[in-house]
């Protein structure tokens, strides 16, 4: 249950984390005449999306936050059960924070699991 709960949750953060990096920052600066690098204005009608108010990080940025962090635990939960080492549970963690990264991890994860989980299914040959 708690490997699916990781598998759930790093979808969700890896979803969150790519809507934050190429939707809700580059509409927080970049786009619009008050955003701190405006490269380009922001459309007619629609620029209450965008500049440094922008409703964006409200609905991207802070349910990614929150998301991270449940994450973070039950990746911890995960690593105490599946008795991992420090590194692979920082690097899981890790995996996390970079778009794109965190679906890799995940996919080599799960396909290593289910291998070790049909390893110790497999009954013992007696001699």
């Amino acid at each position: 249950m708690s490997f699916t709960l990781y598998r759930v949750l790093a979808y969700v953060t890896g979803v969150f984390l790519l809507g934050l990096t190429f939707v809700a920052m580059p509409a927080k600066y970049l786009v619009g005449e008050d955003s701190m690098f405006a490269l380009a204005p922001a459309p007619s009608g629609l620029e209450h999306w965008f500049g440094p108010e922008s409703p964006l990080m409200l609905f991207i940025a802070m349910p990614h936050g929150y998301v991270y962090m449940a994450y973070v635990l039950v990746v911890l939960w995960v690593s105490l059960n599946r008795r991992w080492g420090a590194g692979r549970t920082l690097g899981v963690v890790l995996a996390g924070t970079v778009p794109v990264l965190g679906f890799v991890v995940e996919h080599r994860l799960a396909r290593a699991e289910r291998a070790a989980d049909r390893e110790a299914q497999e009954p013992v040959p007696t001699a």
